[in-house]
C-alpha cells in the first residue's frame, strides 16, 4: 500500500502550487476544480452505510443494526468490501463521464460506531448496537472491508459521530451531551480509538452536539488532545453536515460565521459540510486562523486523495467495470447476509413450517408487502425488492393459498381528519380465521425511527416516544390473536420494542430489523426451515417492568445489559437456532500478567439433527473496583457444525477487553479474581431456560 509519507509529501507539493484561495476552497465538501494544477473538482460527500446510497442502483444490504445481528466480523468485512467495489465501479463510470456531483467519490461516510445508549434513538438503527466491543471489532472489520489491502486505498471509510452522540435527535444541533470520564472512555470512546488504532480508518466525522460544552465539530478535547494526540490519528476530519453553523446559531459558543469556521479549522475540522468555510478567507483576515492552519487541513485531504489513487491512471481500482454494481453474486451475499441477521425471538414449535401438512396462509400487517421496511435509511436504489408478503408467495409455492390483508396502517389513526381506524380488521380477522397459520408483519420504517428533519413522525425528531408498537398495530395483534388461530409474528423494525404481548400470546416471533432488498425472501426461507437461525440480538429488548432512565441523561446507569439489574425480556447476545448446542468444557490459563491476552478454548457439539450455525459468547465479570459492569461481552465467533459434530473452538480474549475504568477515566488491567463464562448467549439467573444451550464458566487470575 502507498505508503502515507509518501502521499503527504507529494500533498505537499501539490498545495505548494495553489494560492490562498485555492487552498481554502479545497476545505468545502464540494471542492472546485483548478484546472491550471490538472485537479479535478471532488465532492466528499458519499454514504455507504449498508449499500452504496443515494446515487442510483446498488445492492442493499441489511440495516447496519441487521448486519450487527450477525455477530459476524468476517463475513461483515466480506459485504464491505463489495460496498467497496460498487463505489469503485460507480465512480470509474462517473469520472468518464466527468459526472462529479455528490454521491459519486470515494469517501463513504460510513460505519456509524455511536453506541446505542437508549432504544428510543432514531439513528440507533445505524449502528452495531449497545456493546462498546461489539462495535469496535465489526467497526474495524467494516473499515478494513471499505479500505482494502492493496496498493492504493479501494475507498476511505470515515467513523462517525465523534463523539458521545446518540439522540436526542429533536435537539441535536443545540444539546449539550454531560457525560463523566468514566463512561466517556469505558462506553463511548472504544469504538473510535479501536478504528483509528486497528482500522486504520481514513476519516472521523464530529457530531452535531457539544460533549462536556464543547461543540463536537471544534472541540479541542475531541479532536485534537484525544484523537491526534492521544491516539496519532493522521487522517482527516470532516464536520457533519451544517453542523459548523450551529457554533453560532444554536451553540451560542461563538458569535459569527467567520468564528464558527476559525474555531473548527483551529481544533483540527478540515472539510466543511455545510457553508461556513466560505468564510475562512474572511476568518484569516480578521486574525482568527492562520494561512498556515488552512495550508495543513488542504494537506490531509490531498493526502486522502493521493492515497485513493485519483491522481494515478495506473490504480488499480480504476478497471473495475459499472457491471460489477448490482451483480448477482453482490445480492447473493446480500441475500445471505439477511439470512445471518435473523433473530427468532420465540418458538413454541410452530417453527419451522412444513409447508405439504398446510393449504392456507396469512400473511397480514402493513410491514407484509412494504418495500421501505425492509431498506432502513440511507439507503441506494436496489434493482429488485422482496417483501414478505413476496417471499411466503415464493417460497411456499402454488399449493397453498395466500391470504393477504394489510391489517392497519403502519402509524396513522387518521390522515386530514378522516378517520379510518380499524378499517381493516374485520378483513385481517377473517384472513387468519380462514388460514392454518397467520405470519403477522408488524414494527416500523423510517417514518417512524431515523434521523432528525427526515422523518414524518409526528415530533418530526426521528426518536421514537417510546417502546409500545403504534396503537393501531397493537389492536391489529390482539384482534388476530383473538380468532384462535396460530400467529407468527415477524418484527420489521430497527431497534427494540415492547413485544410482551406477543412473547406471551404467539406462537413465534422473529426480529427481522430491516433486512434489505431481498429481506423477505430470507424471511420466508426461515419460516420454512431452510436455513437454521442464528442471528442475536445486539441490543437489550427491555420489559415493560425496566424503567428506561431521562432520554437525555448521558449516564450508563441502568442503561444496555452492561448495567441493567432487571431482567429484559429478551437479554443482549440472544437468539433461538433450530438445533441444540451444548457446551463440554472450557479451558484457558488459570493466571496471567496484567497487559496479556487469553485464550479461551471451549468445546462446542451440535446435539441436534440438523446443521446450524452457533454464536459462541464469551463474557467477563469481575472487574475490581466500584461502579463497574455486571458483565461485558469479551469474545465471539460464529461456527457452523453439522448434525453430531464437535469442535474446539478459541477465542482469544484482547487485555483491552479486561480493563477496568476509573471514575476519572483512567484505565488499567487490574490484579483480581475474574470470571469468563461461554454459552451462546449471557449466562444470566435465566438464561439456560430460554436458549435451550447449555454454557460453561471458568475463573482466573490477573496478576500485577
Amino acid at each position: 500500500m502507498m505508503k502515507r509519507e509518501t502521499a503527504q509529501r507529494l500533498a505537499k507539493e501539490l498545495v505548494a502550487k495553489m494560492t490562498i484561495e485555492e487552498k481554502a476552497s479545497q476545505l468545502r465538501f464540494q471542492a472546485p476544480a483548478i484546472p491550471r494544477l490538472n485537479i479535478p473538482a471532488y465532492n466528499w460527500w458519499n454514504e455507504a452505510l449498508h449499500g452504496v446510497a443515494r446515487a442510483g442502483t446498488a445492492t442493499m444490504f441489511p440495516q447496519a443494526i441487521g448486519m450487527a445481528a450477525m455477530f459476524d466480523e468476517e463475513f461483515l468485512k466480506k459485504i464491505a468490501e463489495v460496498i467497496a467495489t460498487e463505489a469503485r465501479a460507480k465512480y470509474n463510470m462517473q469520472s468518464e463521464q466527468e459526472d462529479r456531483d455528490i454521491y459519486k467519490g470515494l469517501t463513504l461516510w460510513s460505519p456509524n460506531v455511536n453506541i446505542f445508549r437508549d432504544p428510543r434513538w432514531g439513528r440507533g438503527h445505524e449502528t452495531y448496537g449497545e456493546d462498546p466491543y461489539l462495535t469496535s471489532r465489526l467497526g474495524v472489520a467494516f473499515i478494513k472491508g471499505l479500505q482494502g489491502d492493496g496498493e492504493y486505498l479501494k475507498t476511505a471509510a470515515c467513523a462517525k459521530h465523534f463523539a458521545v452522540h446518540s439522540g436526542p435527535e429533536g435537539k441535536r444541533h443545540e444539546f449539550d451531551a454531560r457525560v463523566g470520564q468514566k463512561d466517556l472512555w469505558e462506553t463511548y470512546l472504544p469504538a473510535f480509538e479501536a478504528a483509528v488504532k486497528e482500522g486504520g480508518v481514513e476519516a472521523v466525522m464530529g457530531a452535531y452536539n457539544r460533549t462536556n460544552g464543547e461543540p463536537c465539530c471544534g472541540s479541542k478535547t475531541l479532536l485534537k488532545d484525544i484523537l491526534r494526540d492521544k491516539w496519532g490519528f493522521e487522517g482527516h476530519v470532516v464536520s457533519d453536515c451544517w453542523a459548523i453553523c450551529d457554533f453560532h446559531q444554536t451553540h451560542h459558543v461563538t458569535s459569527t460565521p467567520a468564528e464558527s469556521a476559525a474555531l473548527a479549522l483551529k481544533n483540527g475540522c478540515d472539510v466543511n459540510c455545510g457553508s461556513m468555510y466560505a468564510h475562512l478567507l474572511q476568518a484569516l483576515q480578521e486574525g482568527f486562523i492562520t494561512e498556515e492552519q488552512i495550508t495543513e487541513a488542504a494537506e490531509r485531504l490531498f493526502t486522502t486523495r493521493y492515497l485513493l489513487g485519483m491522481f494515478d491512471d495506473q490504480c488499480e481500482y480504476n478497471t473495475i467495470p459499472y457491471e460489477e454494481t448490482d451483480s448477482p453474486a453482490h445480492n447473493e451475499v446480500a441475500l445471505e447476509a439477511a439470512r445471518r441477521s435473523l433473530v427468532l425471538l420465540k418458538n413454541d414449535g410452530i417453527l419451522p413450517l412444513c409447508k405439504e401438512k398446510l393449504t392456507k396462509v396469512a400473511v397480514i400487517g402493513p410491514n407484509a408487502d412494504s418495500r421501505l421496511s425492509l431498506v432502513g435509511n440511507y439507503y441506494g436504489t436496489a434493482s429488485q425488492h422482496v417483501t414478505v408478503l413476496e417471499g411466503v408467495r415464493k417460497e411456499f409455492g402454488d399449493g397453498v393459498r395466500i391470504l393477504y390483508s394489510e391489517g392497519s396502517h403502519l402509524y396513522k389513526d387518521k390522515v386530514e381528519g378522516l378517520a379510518f381506524a380499524d378499517d381493516r380488521l374485520a378483513e385481517a380477522k377473517a384472513c387468519a380465521s380462514h388460514s392454518d397459520v397467520t405470519i403477522l408483519c408488524l414494527g416500523l420504517d423510517e417514518t417512524l425511527e431515523g434521523e432528525q428533519g427526515d422523518t414524518g413522525n409526528l415530533s418530526a425528531s426521528g426518536d421514537k416516544l417510546g417502546l409500545a408498537l403504534p396503537p393501531c398495530q397493537q389492536r391489529l395483534l390482539e384482534a388476530v390473536v383473538s380468532t384462535g388461530k396460530p400467529v407468527i409474528v415477524v418484527v420489521l423494525a430497527g431497534s427494540a420494542l415492547d413485544l410482551t404481548y406477543a412473547h406471551e400470546h404467539c406462537a413465534a416471533v422473529v426480529q427481522a430489523w430491516y433486512p434489505g432488498a431481498l429481506g423477505g425472501l430470507a424471511v420466508a426461507e426461515l419460516l420454512l426451515g431452510k436455513f437454521s437461525p442464528s442471528g442475536r440480538l445486539p441490543v437489550t429488548f427491555y420489559s415493560p417492568e425496566n424503567p428506561l432512565p431521562d432520554f437525555e441523561d448521558y449516564s450508563m446507569k441502568d442503561r444496555t445489559y452492561r448495567y441493567l439489574h432487571e431482567e429484559p425480556l429478551y437479554p443482549f447476545g440472544y437468539g433461538l437456532s433450530y438445533t441444540k448446542f451444548a457446551y463440554e468444557g472450557i479451558q484457558m490459563p488459570e493466571k496471567i500478567k496484567a497487559g496479556e491476552s487469553l485464550d479461551v478454548t471451549v468445546r462446542l457439539k451440535n446435539e441436534g439433527d440438523r446443521e446450524g450455525a452457533e454464536i459462541v459468547q464469551l463474557y467477563l465479570s469481575g472487574r475490581p473496583g466500584e461502579n463497574q459492569p455486571i458483565r461485558s461481552l469479551c469474545g465471539f465467533a460464529r461456527v457452523e457444525l453439522a448434525p453430531g459434530e464437535e469442535r474446539e473452538i478459541t477465542i482469544r480474549v484482547p487485555d483491552t477487553a479486561m480493563l477496568t475504568v476509573a471514575e476519572d477515566g483512567s484505565r488499567a488491567v487490574l490484579p483480581g479474581h475474574y470470571c469468563v463464562t461461554a454459552g451462546g448467549s449471557q449466562l444470566d439467573s435465566r438464561s439456560l431456560e430460554l436458549t435451550k444451550r447449555d454454557g460453561v464458566c471458568a475463573f482466573f487470575d490477573v496478576q500485577a
